[in-house]
């Protein structure tokens, strides 16, 4: 067999003799062959197409432990982490957007606000919670409130009053937003988040009467003129923007992680018999903690909060046509129940609809 030398083998893969040996350090990518004497490694061939997988790897920025627990495998399944990888990556490059486009508003914003240039957010809302046509009891909850809003969906065993999903909003209210700049928002909700987690963690762990149960959360949070989102689960945030409906969160389900695989289109997922199936939610033991992003609100904004009780058995060109034809927040609110109860109220549902006023 004709071994190639570190520096030829590096020409062809298009990786430095330095990146190689501190892959061959790592248990990356062996040489076949290393002088007992020199160190000088030898190289096959046949060890190019791994190497070049690497270099491809490293450029978009995978961390070299997680390159190490996948280029072995088939390249169908190294296609999948890459592609569920990018999308965490796109995740965070649009938190850490948000982030900047607020702490930009705040630095130009300076003392202005003392002369009331920029006046705190105005917002109006409705709320709507229905135990639906097919449960026997209701494990959603809905939270309105000067500074929050936010819905829950419990799942697992119901103990009397003590529900996940109430608890997980009463931890994020009892935080209080109480923040003077849109880093000292995020920076609270954060804490918040891992208090809710905690909370609904104690009261779900094994051996008590809730053992299994969990929640969604979903929240906006503001403070001043400063808005944030919260999220885990698959409880959802939309807002209607110019004639426009749009998902502002992203669903913590299994048949959302295939479709970002491309293993499934949004339209076979609305039939999939998983489609509830959670991978991220506030539970015993879960280790999961809420998103939180900065969000740039606009006077004119319409946002819905909602629980998949409103979302799966209601199309959302309706609920689109339901927020944009009904002026107020009440009246859209009654016509989206009309909708669920339309469609045999399967489950639980909660909702909020909110207005962004000019000051």
């Amino acid at each position: 067999m004709r071994l190639l030398t570190i520096g030829a083998f590096a020409r062809q893969c298009r990786l430095s003799p330095k990146a190689l040996r501190l892959y061959d350090d790592l248990g990356l990518l062996r040489p076949v062959q290393t002088d007992p004497q020199t160190g000088y490694r030898w190289y096959a061939p046949e060890q190019l197409e791994r190497a070049r997988l690497v270099a491809w790897l490293r450029r978009i920025g995978m961390p070299l432990a997680r390159i190490a627990a996948v280029c072995h495998l088939p390249a169908a399944d190294v296609a999948a982490v890459v592609t569920e990888y990018w999308r965490h990556v796109d995740a965070e490059h649009a938190a850490r957007a948000e982030l900047v486009s607020s702490l930009v508003r705040h630095l130009q914003r300076g003392a202005t606000d003392m002369t009331g240039i920029h006046p705190p957010l105005r917002l109006r809302w409705a709320t709507y919670c229905d135990q639906g046509q097919a449960r026997d009891y209701n494990q959603d909850s809905v939270w309105a409130s000067e500074g929050l809003l936010g819905v829950a969906d419990g799942f697992g065993p119901s103990a009397g009053a003590a529900l996940p999903s109430a608890v997980a909003l009463q931890t994020l209210a009892d935080a209080g937003p109480g923040a003077t700049s849109a880093g000292a928002l995020l920076d609270t909700l954060h804490t918040a988040g891992e208090q809710a987690a905690a909370a609904v963690n104690a009261m779900t762990k094994a051996g008590s009467a809730l053992e299994g149960a969990g929640t969604t959360l979903t929240a906006l949070v503001w403070a001043g003129s400063d808005l944030a989102l919260v999220h885990v689960g698959d409880s959802r945030a939309y807002v209607l923007r110019d004639g426009e409906l749009l998902q502002l969160t992203h669903d913590d389900t299994h048949v959302q992680a295939l479709i970002d695989q491309g293993q499934l289109t949004a339209e076979e997922a609305q039939s999939h018999p998983q489609r509830s199936i959670l991978v991220k939610a506030l539970a015993a033991d879960s280790g999961a903690l809420p998103d939180v992003r900065a969000h740039n609100a606009q006077v004119g904004d319409r946002y819905l909060l909602c629980t998949d009780g409103l979302y799966l058995p209601v199309a959302l060109d309706a609920i689109e046509r339901v927020l944009t034809e009904n002026a107020e927040p009440d009246a859209a609110v009654a016509a989206l129940a009309e909708l669920v109860h339309s469609a045999g109220a399967p489950d639980n549902v909660v909702c909020v609809v909110a207005d962004v006023l000019p000051a």
